[in-house]
Order: C-alpha cells, then structure tokens, then sequence
C-alpha cells in the first residue's frame, strides 16, 4: 500500500513537473515571439543609436557638435547604403534642456548642400538645402522638444518634434572629385551651424571633427546587442501616442521605463533566437524585391514600399495606415528620413540582373546609362554588400558618377559601367569593383530629377551579366 502511493505521489510530480514545463515553454515562445516584433517595430531607433554610439565612442564627436568625412566615402564608413559622392556632415541633438538651432548656410556659386532632419525614429521633420523646403535659401531650422509653447522670434524656421533626440545628414555636394572641389565642399559645409536657440544671439563656435579614417561600422547587429541600443532610446525618450501598444510587449521581454534592462541567460538566448527570426524575417521581404520602378518588369525598384513613402511624408499619421513591417525592412538597408521623396533625390535599388539573378562579386557585369539623364544635379551608381548594405570592404572605390570626369562616353552619349572583381581591359575608368567572395547590390541615384524622370521618358535598363 505504501509502495502505491508512493508511485501515485511520483506519478503526481511527474505530471505537474510536465505542466510547469509546458508553461515555461508557452511563456519562452512569447518573448521569442515579442522579441521579432520588437525588432521589426524598433529598427529605424536602432539604427539611429548605432550611429550615435559609433560617434561616442570611437570619434571626439559629441552631441551638439558636427562630424565630417573630409572625403568622399570609402569602406571605412560602415552605415547603411550611404553616397560615396557627396561629403558627409552629420550633426546629432537633443532637445532635452531646450530647443536647438541648425543653422544652415545658403547655396553659393558652386555650392550648394542636400539634407535632411529627422527625429530618434528618423521620422523626417523637414528637408533643407537647393531642393528643400528653403529652396537653397538656407536658414535658421529650429528644433522644438515635444509640448513646446513659447512663441520664436522672427526669422526662424520651427520644426516641431514629438521626442527629444535626432539627427541631420548634411550632404555638401562635389563638382567633382578633384581635390581642389573636394576642399571646397569642406569649407562650405563647415558653414554649418549648431546650438542651443538660448544663446542664439551669441552663438558659440560649432566644433567639427574629420573622421574620414575612423572605421565607422553602424551595420545592424544581428544579435542580442540589438536590444541594448533599442533600451537605451526608449529610456532616454517619451513615448509616441502611436506606439504606446509596445510598453507592454517590450515589458515582456524585459525593457521598461525607468528599470533597468538585465535579462538572464535563459532570456538573453531567447532573445537571440528572436533576432536572428527577425533578420531572416526582413531579409526575406527584402530579397522578395521591392516594386519596380522604370518599367512594369524593371529590375531598378522604388527605395522603399510606397506606402512607406506616403506614411513618412505624413507623419505617420494616416487614421487607418501605420507601415511598421514596411518600415522595418527599408531601415534594415538605409538609414534617414526623408520629408519629400523625389524632390530633391531619388533612389533606385537593383539587387538582381536583367535574367533575375542575384549579383554576384565573382562575375563581371554591365549596366548602360543613356544620354541625357534628366536630373539637374548628378547622377551616380553605387556598389553595396549584399549581406550588409553597407560599402564594400577592401576595394579602392564604391562607385561612379556624372560627376567624374574621366568617364568615358559612347558615340551616342550614353555611358557603359562596369562591376566585377577585375576591371575590363580599357575600362579602368569605367569600372566599379566588387569582392569576388561576396554578392552585391547597386543603387542609382538621381539628384535633382526633373518631371521627364518621374514621367519615365528615360529608362534605366536592367544591368546584364558579360558572358565570357
């Protein structure tokens, strides 16, 4: 009898011991589960962070100040998809202890910049420069923290921000690569300003540093990490009456306001298993392509789902639209916000060639532009990692463009590019490089497209692979 019952009170510990497991399996698949939806709504933050602790840590810039790349960009700036054909100004604030200023300076002969403000979420706030909102007027752009009230003096442009944190991208455009130009584009760039709207009537000196060869790698990390960077924005930030659905999901996965975020290791490798979904998840759509953009069959897509592009310039705030999913694909390639897509540049990405086939850096390839691009700025096609979106390491340029002057022309104007490991014999000048171990990606720029370039009255073809 005693026997029995002990083998019933087994038999009972047993099952409950079946019951505790199956529960603490229902509640690892919930924050494995929350943890791709955190990823996937928490990106464009992310990706913002990255950029910013890149700065902190591995250049003497600070928030408030100015960073530059005092040439045009090489491998060593790891951000996403960025342009190897203008230079680089990036200036981060916060509007924590009071509105901020960016002052910017008005197109010269000559010179002339390309920029774009954006919040933490890079929820475009306003587009400057030529083909801003200032028309190359330039201007007194002023940042307000969210609730702000008081009325600006005269003479200064508000843009009102729903959180405290964000950043400019201020491209100081090139005539040409020379080194006479390219000094040229530092010097008018550093008429950019920053600082508090308190001392505006006394303004301090803006501090700039040249991190032209720092290794500045901003690529996602596809690991636990993520949520390190995606805490620190939402402590440091107010929470957007949208996004309020989230506190709850973030808090199941161990990120809550004003708590600090240490998950165990049990959570640490669920999380890592979330993000990895998570990555697959994105790479997946993005690889399943983009809608095409030239022609109905076009491999050259649209930069970004269109309803992206209409919920951005609305300020995601659109009653029955909120493109997260969408959202968090482009910024798993890109970076930036823009108010206006299309008025002052326009994108176009290719990741396979004409037969449908992914880019492969063992392989030589061919793309034709035709004469008379219909842009009134430049034109430019650059050579990204695949895996990684951001330049291809190791190679000795990222692309080519109107503005280079060595490029050699056909007999009807148009010109040939080239992307391959090795340059084709004669097109030296021509020619992009790409690692022979890796698959790439191109994208086309069109700064300044005219009406004749949204009206497809010129075509981009699709870049064909040179058979041997």
């Amino acid at each position: 009898m005693k026997y029995l019952v002990f083998v019933c009170m087994l038999l009972v510990a047993a099952s409950a011991h079946g019951v505790e497991k199956a529960a603490q399996q229902v509640f690892d698949n919930e924050i494995e589960r929350k943890a791709v939806q955190a990823v996937v709504w928490g990106i464009p933050a992310v990706n913002y962070d990255l950029m910013r602790q890149e700065m902190l840590t591995k250049t003497s810039g600070k928030v408030g100040q100015v960073i530059y790349w005092g040439r045009p960009l090489d491998w060593k700036n790891q951000t996403l998809t960025p342009n190897p054909d203008a230079l680089y100004f990036m200036a981060f604030f916060t509007t924590r202890d009071g509105p901020v200023v960016l002052d910017l300076p008005a197109a010269e002969s000559g010179a002339s910049f390309n920029g774009n403000i954006v919040n933490a979420w890079q929820l475009p706030l306003e587009d400057a420069g030529l083909l801003g909102i200032d028309k190359g007027k330039g201007g007194k752009f002023v940042i307000l923290p969210p609730d702000y009230k008081d009325k600006l003096p005269d003479g200064f442009i508000p843009l009102q921000s729903e959180i405290y944190g964000g950043y400019m991208l201020f491209r100081s455009n090139l005539k040409s690569h020379s080194d006479t130009d390219v000094q040229a584009s530092i010097d008018y760039g550093k008429k950019l300003k920053i600082y508090p709207l308190s001392v505006a009537g006394n303004p301090p000196e803006t501090i700039f540093a040249d991190v032209k060869n720092i290794l500045f790698d901003s690529t996602i990390k596809w690991d636990e990490s993520f949520f390190d960077n995606l805490n620190r924005v939402i402590q440091e930030e107010p929470w957007i009456v949208r996004d309020r659905v989230m506190i709850d999901q973030l808090k199941s996965i161990g990120i809550e306001k004003d708590k600090p975020f240490k998950p165990d290791r049990h959570v640490q490798s669920l999380l890592t298993k979330g993000v990895k979904e998570a990555q697959a998840l994105l790479e997946a759509k993005y690889d399943a392509g983009l809608p095409p953009f030239f022609t109905e069959k076009s491999r050259w897509t649209f930069p970004a789902y269109p309803d992206l592009i209409k919920a951005s310039q609305s300020n995601f705030d659109e009653p029955d639209a909120y493109p997260v999913d969408h959202r968090g694909v482009a910024y798993s390639y890109a970076y930036i916000g823009i108010k206006r897509l299309g008025a002052g540049q326009f994108y176009s990405i290719s990741i396979r060639d004409k037969d449908g086939n992914n880019f492969d850096g063992g392989k030589t390839y061919r793309l034709n532009v035709p004469p008379n691009v219909p842009v009134e700025q430049y034109w430019s096609v650059t050579a990204y990692d695949r895996q990684t979106h951001a330049l291809i390491k190791n190679v000795s340029r990222a692309s080519r463009s109107s503005q280079i002057s060595e490029l050699v022309k056909n007999e009807d104007g148009s010109i040939d590019l080239y992307f391959g490991p090795s340059a084709p014999r004669g097109k030296e000048a021509n020619w992009v490089p790409t690692d022979p171990k890796r698959k790439f990606e191109l994208m086309f720029r069109a700064y300044g497209p005219t009406k004749d370039f949204f009206d497809k009255k010129w075509v981009l073809p699709d870049v064909a692979l040179m058979r041997k």
